[in-house]
């Protein structure tokens, strides 16, 4: 097969199929159907561009509907029964076969070797439901100490000072991101993680219909919350597609609510001991899998 386009491989697919699809769906069965190595592109985002190459083209493609749209062929506009779009799904995506808590040690590699971050994970079942709602812990607590690259003399000095640098950070994570758990994912990261330095919203399927990515990042900007995207194929693949918003002190009360959990009790006497000695007792945060190990975890 020659090589593609875009705009090519987008046409290709939306010709066989016959009927409208969005850019997720496109680039799925352009996967199954082993399309993509024709495709002349060597960029890290391919379906990205997709997205962005097939929302340009308005003289080739039209769209129905919004969350997500879905496009389809101009010049085969008399042959879609539209009415018949949202009621019949194209079935294309494979069923992943992997739970939400499998993702915990891909996120604490990840947090370990690219954010300098030793993990907890919370078990919520260890906190009393009676006295607060459901939006308060955090899948995964982190802390970035600078007892791995601070000098001796710098640490002494600092702890006589009482400002030891170290950051809090707070992880919710999610199997996938859409336009159907958008708003509820998303502000529950905000929820759970008021009370660290910085909080991110973290899965492994991530929509990258154009609408959905340009109202993840208006979010991202206006509460501070950053994404991550785990990779299950390529752990080191994993990456930030939008930083968290900084902030500079903890909010004390709400740590203190999250003391009703007996693993973030635990998580803040182990910092605080760990400090107290300058040095870390890995054994007592999550295990860091192997890239072996992870990849191995993750095959279907």
């Amino acid at each position: 097969m020659a090589t593609l386009t875009f705009i090519q491989l987008a046409e290709k697919v939306l010709k066989e199929v016959k009927s409208p699809l969005s850019i997720d769906e496109i680039w799925d069965y352009a996967s199954d159907k082993n399309y993509i190595v024709n495709l002349n592109s060597s960029g890290k985002t391919p379906k990205a561009t997709l997205s962005a190459r097939v929302g340009q083209a308005g003289d080739i493609f039209g769209y129905t509907g919004n969350r997500p749209r879905r496009y389809y062929l101009l010049n085969l506009t008399n042959k879609i029964d539209f009415e018949q779009v949202e009621i019949k799904t194209v079935t294309i995506k494979k069923e992943k076969n992997y739970l939400e808590k499998d993702l915990h040690p891909l996120l604490v590699y990840f947090a370990k070797f690219y954010l300098n971050v030793y993990c907890k994970t919370i078990n919520h079942s260890k906190s009393s439901k009676k006295e607060f709602g459901e939006w308060l812990h955090p899948d995964i607590v982190g802390c970035c100490f600078p007892i791995d690259s601070w000098q001796p003399s710098t640490l002494e000095l600092s702890q006589a000072l009482g400002v030891m640098n170290i950051r809090l950070y707070s992880f919710e994570l999610k199997r996938e991101l859409n336009f159907t758990n958008l708003r509820e994912a998303f502000f529950q990261a905000v929820s759970n993680s008021s009370w660290a330095h910085e909080g991110y919203l973290c899965a492994a399927e991530i929509s990258e219909d154009a609408d959905f990515l340009s109202e993840i990042k208006r979010l991202s900007n206006s509460f501070g919350i950053g994404l991550i995207h785990l990779d299950t194929t390529d752990p080191d693949s994993s990456r930030i597609i939008y930083p968290a918003k900084s902030k500079d002190t903890l909010d004390w009360e709400s740590m203190n609510k999250l003391c009703i959990n007996t693993d973030f009790q635990e998580f803040l006497k182990r910092i605080k001991n760990d400090l107290t000695i300058n040095e870390i007792h890995k054994a007592q945060y999550d295990k860091v899998l192997s890239t072996e190990e992870l990849i191995e975890k993750f095959k279907h």
